[in-house]
């Protein structure tokens, strides 16, 4: 791509349309500066193009109400080997959101699930895409309030509008017999449509407990687990290993 082609591309982006219209005839003006001038006007601009990425995605993460800032940068890798780094950063190439696919983090507490969901929801807005971050049970406490008010249509749509779901500790607290009905609609008003990010503690064997129901956690999973991919974490919490290793240090 030309220098000038670049600029034209950059004026539209911003949609300079009327600078743009009269660039060339400035340019013919301008005849024996021109290259400087559109390298400088590349550069000037390249600048606010950034600078609007920067908003835009500041706008998507405080949409998002993720509880923490963290990205992949931050993430340790070395405190355990079960984690492939490179399947992570497959992952973070964002394909999964174009694909529809989901993604589900398997393991005990403290060994880096929701780190990771956050880091690809972070990701994910510095590309424009929309993201939501929710607990399970903030979650299904937001479903069971919207039925009881008669607006579960408006809840529901909302939920299911975000390019990116994130779904953080299924599993931690039991989910009642209507809040697994609503659950359920939410993940099939999502299936194949957009992207949904799971992190659980339990296996998946142990759903019909946490959602009161097998058949309706099978029908769940059905829809979840269908083309996604799922990342199993074993090993030791990583704050209990931080923790024990800093005592030890420090004795």
């Amino acid at each position: 791509m030309t220098k000038y082609s670049q600029l034209i591309k950059t004026l539209e982006e911003l949609d300079l349309l009327k600078t743009k219209s009269y660039l060339p005839e400035f340019l013919d003006k301008n005849k024996k500066n021109s290259d400087f001038l559109i390298s400088s006007l590349e550069y000037i601009l390249s600048l606010e193009v950034e600078d609007k990425k920067r908003r835009i995605s500041e706008n998507l993460i405080r949409t998002a109400a993720f509880p923490f800032r963290k990205t992949l940068d931050d993430f340790d890798f070395s405190f355990n080997d079960s984690i492939d780094k490179d399947y992570i950063m497959d992952l973070a190439t964002l394909r999964f959101i174009e694909d529809k696919k989901n993604i589900l983090f398997l393991g005990n507490p403290g060994v880096g699930k929701t780190h990771l969901a956050v880091s690809l929801g972070i990701k994910a807005t510095q590309y424009k895409y929309s993201v939501y971050f929710t607990t399970c049970h903030q979650l299904i406490s937001k479903l069971n309030k919207a039925q009881k008010e008669n607006r579960i249509d408006k809840q529901l749509q909302h939920f299911a509008q975000y390019k990116v779901l994130i779904i953080d500790e299924i599993g931690y607290l039991p989910i009642d017999r209507q809040g697994a009905n609503l659950f359920f609609q939410l993940i099939s008003k999502r299936y194949g449509k957009k992207s949904t990010i799971i992190t659980t503690n339990m296996t998946f064997g142990a759903w019909g407990d946490v959602f009161n129901d097998n058949i309706l956690a099978s029908a769940i999973l059905d829809r979840l687990l269908d083309q996604a991919y799922v990342v199993k974490i074993v090993g030791e919490s990583y704050r209990t290993k931080y923790l024990a290793v800093n005592k030890k240090s420090a004795g």
